[in-house]
């Protein structure tokens, strides 16, 4: 948690400079913006064949010049992927261009599996520390034990890294060795592990049970998001003797989203029929409609009330999950508006040159709302009580924030913060705490239990 809570403190901060730089770029040339939209709208019209080629002579000039006089000798595959990106990310924030090994790694993000020692890191006074090792792993098999520090890594010094980097060399092919070095509360002499990789999977989905209420927290929607939400319902069915909870509460605050099949898969769960996402294209095969079908799941779950969690950390899949909950009545928001990220992106392999990420197409939620910059809007807001420290810095104004951003469509975009802050003491967590109440009947609102028409 305070890993990620380091992490949206910075996103947030950087945020907030885009937007006051944009602003002033506004106010101070206002003659360069409309000059610019006036281009913006010649560049709109359709151009023939040969003024198109006549552009991609340009970018062959200027490609020669840098291979002939610039004052080192360039990289020519980095310079030619160099403008692909800037071609790309020109689009929107979403567009972009993978290099060979960031298409690798969102692979792996993506698959929910990779090769490494199996440990939970963040980074503290300038060394890793393990949060907790994960079971039935390497690291946990050799013995490795939360609050251990990593000083560090085949003999190379942890100290001077970045998170990034030092998880990087943690990571690797399965089967290949690396040394640690740890420092042990209470051990006079550091501790030397010697671990072999092997294949990580990566929890998505864990659960709980309190006061007879199952709490599943959804983290991401890698390919384990369904399997890891199936296994949880059953398994508190199972903890409870085959007797349904009282309710559920589904937790996606701060999931940035996923594979947006996965994002069906879920909502499928808890729907027995209906609409759970549409989304429309340029192409024709990029406009679909996903629906729910009853299944043995949902009919266990058919009558359990579902409370869902979200703040301006919930993106993408964890909108399309939401607001096809919502639309449909079948669950009740609460916490504060999402992120309001409404675009897919197509992930294009390029063979051994890596991958292209391309925006393709705009979703919307079962009642046609685009929530692209504009986010979804909870049944109950809740807010958190902000430690001092971090009010004025807890809060993104999300996709609409973006440079470059898709605008929505005929909804209006937001300007307003939505709050990202999770306390780590669950009973400081005013959102969690108003849901089991809210089940238990200890709290009443008008939208729970959602009414269906």
């Amino acid at each position: 948690m305070r890993l990620f809570s380091s992490l949206h403190k910075f996103a947030t901060l950087r945020t907030i400079a885009l937007t006051i730089l944009f602003l002033s770029s506004i106010l101070l040339f206002p003659s360069l913006s409309l000059a610019q939209e006036k281009e913006k709208k010649e560049e709109q019209q359709p151009r023939d064949s040969e003024e198109i080629y006549a552009d991609l002579a340009l970018f062959g000039q200027v490609f020669d010049r840098i291979r002939a006089e610039y004052v080192d000798v360039p990289d020519e595959r980095e310079l030619i992927r160099a403008a692909i990106d800037g071609m790309l990310s020109s689009l929107d924030p979403h567009s972009g261009y993978l290099s060979p090994r960031s298409y690798d790694d969102m692979i792996q993000d993506t698959s929910g599996e990779f090769g490494g020692l199996g440990i939970e890191v963040t980074m503290e006074e300038g060394v890793v520390k393990i949060v907790a090792p994960i079971d039935d792993t390497p690291a946990s098999r050799a013995g490795l034990l939360s609050n251990d520090y990593i000083t560090e890594l085949d003999g190379q010094q942890v100290l001077g890294m970045t998170l990034d980097e030092a998880v990087g060399i943690m990571k690797g092919l399965i089967g290949t060795k690396i040394t640690l070095t740890v420092v042990r509360e209470g051990v006079d002499e550091p501790l030397s592990f010697e671990l072999t990789r092997d294949t990580i999977s990566l929890r998505a989905v864990r659960h709980v049970i309190e006061q007879d209420i199952g709490i599943i927290r959804l983290s991401r929607f890698s390919e384990q998001a369904y399997s890891g939400i199936e296994k949880a319902i059953r398994d508190i069915y199972d903890e409870r003797d085959g007797k349904a909870p009282k309710g559920l509460i589904l937790d996606l605050r701060n999931n940035p989203g996923g594979l947006v099949d996965q994002a069906v898969f879920v909502a499928d769960a808890f729907l027995d029929k209906g609409a759970v996402v549409l989304t429309r294209g340029r192409l024709e095969d990029e406009s679909v409609r996903y629906e729910a079908k009853t299944d043995d799941l949902d009919r266990l779950i058919k009558d359990v009330p579902l409370v869902v969690l979200i703040n301006g950390g919930s993106a993408s899949s964890s909108e399309i999950l939401a607001g096809a909950l919502q639309d449909q009545k079948r669950a009740t928001l609460v916490g504060t508006r999402s992120f309001g990220k409404g675009t897919v992106q197509s992930i294009i392999s390029l063979g051994s040159n890596g991958a292209m990420r391309l925006t393709t197409s705009r979703y919307y939620t079962p009642s046609n709302r685009s929530i692209q910059a504009l986010g979804i809007t909870p049944d109950i807001e809740i807010f958190q009580d902000v430690p001092e420290e971090l009010k004025g810095r807890d809060e993104i104004v999300g996709e609409a924030a973006l440079p470059g951003h898709i605008n929505g469509e005929e909804e209006q975009e937001t300007t307003a913060g939505s709050s990202v802050y999770v306390p780590g003491d669950t009973s400081l967590d005013n959102q969690r705490n108003y849901a089991i109440k809210l089940i238990l009947g200890e709290e009443s609102n008008d939208a729970f239990p959602p009414k269906k028409k």
